[in-house]
């Protein structure tokens, strides 16, 4: 039996201990993490000024940039500060507060993308009813729902983990606080945590895609009804950029986290890691922004309009 020992810090392993790579790595970092706020902040203040985007989709899409800036605020700036920090510590209420954060925007992009594929299904499926089933006050409640269920689903996950007693090492074997490696630390059985987690994971992640997948195949089936091939294209270009943004965040999702604890090697997990969660919120706007029509041409029209301002002022 080992002794429970009171942690008041963790240590991270950190992205690399290799000198000649911290530069570089602090580097792409900044610079990735940049991109992140800059795309997502354009979408948001491009759809917030834009009246030819005020509807469900775009509301949405607004609400998943938003969700995006928080996700990578979250990780990415601590990744960057233990660069070049001898001991890469975070403190017990840091880690808490991480993780916490972590599993709410993670879980709540995975619903609110479900959310986003229903709204297709409906634009697409039954354009007749859109208007009563995707309205104002429904648009509102379904994100407050993703962001209330998304809170709810970390607060337990954070509370369970935490409760555990640590022993010995305090090294968390990972670049952020993420729930497997710190199970890997408690001298605790986590079999009931993990049987949470599974649990949980399957109601809103699997959950989420199953939603996803169902609404994607009547959105095919609709397709075929459609006699216009113009119509055809246009309606599912709308469909497009959800799409891979579904592919991006669910693939590594599926891969990292729907399988047994044991199986759990985080060693060769970490480029997986970095992709979902520094990777993807930068990916997202770059995405809406080249393959949808409707922000190109308000992008467009934006700066024109920034550029006749300043003109004016001149």
């Amino acid at each position: 039996m080992k002794n429970e020992t009171l942690v008041t810090e963790f240590v991270l392993s950190g992205l690399s201990s290799n000198p000649d790579l911290q530069l570089p790595l602090f580097l792409l970092c900044l610079l990735v993490y940049m991109v992140t706020l800059l795309g997502n902040l354009m979408i948001v203040v491009l759809i917030r000024m834009s009246p030819g985007l005020q509807t469900p989709m775009y509301f949405f899409l607004m609400n998943l940039s938003f969700i995006d800036i928080l996700y990578s605020s979250s990780i990415t700036p601590n990744i960057m500060a233990n660069i070049f920090s001898e001991r890469k510590t975070i403190s017990f209420i840091a880690c808490g507060i991480q993780l916490f954060l972590f599993i709410d925007l993670a879980s709540s992009e995975a619903m609110l993308l479900a959310v986003m594929a229903y709204d297709r299904y409906v634009a697409i499926c039954k354009p007749l009813y859109f208007a009563i089933l995707i309205n104002k006050v429904t648009c509102i409640r379904l994100v407050s729902s993703v962001y209330a269920a998304g809170c709810i689903n970390s607060l337990i996950h954070t509370c369970a983990a935490f409760s555990l007693p640590f022993c010995g090492s305090n090294r968390i074997n990972h670049f952020y606080c993420d729930s497997n490696p710190i199970l890997k630390l408690s001298c605790k059985d986590t079999f009931l945590n993990e049987i949470l987690g599974y649990v949980i994971a399957g109601a809103i992640e699997v959950g989420s895609f199953f939603c996803i997948v169902m609404s994607y195949i009547h959105i095919v089936l609709a397709l075929f009804m459609i006699r216009s091939s113009r119509s055809r294209m246009k309606s599912l270009s709308t469909c497009a950029s959800h799409f891979m943004c579904v592919a991006l965040f669910y693939c590594p999702v599926f891969f990292m986290y729907l399988r047994p604890n044991s199986a759990y090697a985080v060693d060769q997990d970490w480029v997986v890691s970095v992709f979902y969660t520094v990777v993807i919120p930068m990916l997202n706007p770059i995405i809406y922004s080249l393959r949808n029509q409707d922000v190109k041409q308000a992008l467009v029209k934006f700066n024109v309009h920034g550029n006749c301002n300043v003109f004016r002022a001149h």
